[in-house]
């Protein structure tokens, strides 16, 4: 489905050069004159992530999705050194974290009390899971979160089984997102259709472009489910610009990730999208206005790198 969103990506965007015209116009126009974005905020502890937090909140941003490291456990996905060019996979063989559930559940709900309590209530605030719990646990995590009234809380369970959320709904009424590891919409027509989840956040080019794309907010708006775009640093700016148009065209559209790229990558990538108090603006180039510097890119060749692995912290008796 990449592969053919790679090439239905290239036709989008050589069609709206052609025609010299944006590709939203292509997509029905603009339903919004922005798109809402939400930045990664995280710390080595509780008061980092807050002081992280205020830096976005400071950028402009109104919606911050925000990670903490957890006591006695070393490193934690989610948590990076780097904090405004967060990049998840490390060089090298993957790298393992240790990772404790009873730990993780405990000090959740303590890092957005401290968020609350420092920012206050109009600051969108969003976490990610990262898929570790099991339904019954993640209930739990969303029960706890609720006086803290967050965005969203994503990836909860691994959702290849999309039953499994019917336990999560059952008893939390935190908002439920999921969806960057999927393919095509069959990968969440259950939870779509049962009202399982809040937003939908299937990539552009892993779910076959936008020709494919189009197809999950066409259902998911029936049913009360909006659209929120995976926005990660290993998608280039070709996908971010593809992910804009779509966003600005479709009328139940939620909220974009928006991981900024380094310089080296804008420089590899121009583009003609930009952010202003809190949104993205995909520009009036023709086509996704998004370019490829080739002769640049090879200067940065291939680094295997990884995204680390879990292993379960083992408890003195």
């Amino acid at each position: 489905m990449t592969a053919i969103g790679a090439v239905d990506m290239a036709l989008w965007d050589l069609k709206g050069k052609a025609l010299n015209t944006p590709a939203y116009n292509l997509l029905g126009g603009k339903s919004r004159t922005g798109v809402l974005v939400y930045g990664h905020a995280n710390g080595r502890d509780i008061d980092e992530s807050v002081e992280e937090v205020g830096k976005y909140k400071e950028m402009g941003y109104r919606a911050v999705r925000a990670q903490s490291g957890i006591p006695d456990l070393s490193s934690i996905y989610g948590v990076a050194k780097d904090k405004l060019f967060y990049e998840p996979a490390e060089k090298g063989l993957p790298p393992e974290n240790a990772w404790s559930t009873e730990k993780y559940l405990l000090h959740v709900p303590r890092l957005f009390e401290a968020l609350r309590l420092k920012h206050g209530d109009e600051i969108h605030l969003l976490h990610d899971v990262h898929h570790p719990l099991t339904p019954i646990e993640a209930a739990r995590l969303g029960k706890s979160l609720e006086p803290y009234h967050l965005f969203w809380l994503e990836d909860p369970v691994a959702a290849e089984l999309q039953e499994g959320f019917r336990i999560i709904r059952q008893h939390t009424t935190t908002p439920l997102a999921v969806g960057e590891v999927f393919n095509t919409i069959w990968d969440a027509h259950i939870l779509i259709t049962e009202q399982l989840i809040d937003y939908i956040r299937m990539t552009v080019v892993h779910s076959g472009g936008l020709t494919h794309r189009e197809k999950v907010p066409a259902l998911s708006e029936v049913y009360h489910v909006l659209t929120g775009c995976h926005g990660a640093t290993d998608l280039s700016p070709i996908s971010m610009e593809a992910a804009l148009h779509f966003d600005i065209s479709v009328s139940n559209f939620g909220i974009q990730e928006y991981m900024r790229h380094t310089k080296e990558t804008d420089e590899i990538f121009p583009h003609a999208y930009s952010f202003e108090d809190g949104y993205l603006h995909p520009g009036n180039a023709p086509g996704f206005g998004v370019d490829f510097n080739e002769t640049l890119a090879k200067r940065f060749p291939y680094e295997r790198a990884y995204l680390p692995v879990n292993r379960k912290l083992l408890l003195a008796s």
